[in-house]
């Protein structure tokens, strides 16, 4: 990863004998993410992407969105 210049999101091990940084604050939005990513995979139409066309794909994407933000 400091090869290509990315930054370690994931916090190490307590017990790691040397200590990476790592930005919390990232980690928190990273975790934002990956959960909305997860209630969107609950929506079988959109995890098996039934759609063949990307306009429709991203319609059902919204569509998908609108309804967990209404929750």
């Amino acid at each position: 990863l400091k090869e290509r210049g990315i930054k370690a999101v994931i916090p190490p091990k307590s017990n790691r004998k040397e200590e990476i940084q790592c930005d919390y604050w990232l980690y928190k939005e990273r975790h934002a993410v990956e959960c909305m990513f997860g209630k969107l995979k609950h929506y079988r139409r959109i995890a098996t992407r039934y759609e063949k066309k990307a306009i429709n794909y991203m319609g059902m994407l919204s569509f998908a969105s609108v309804l967990l933000w209404l929750r």
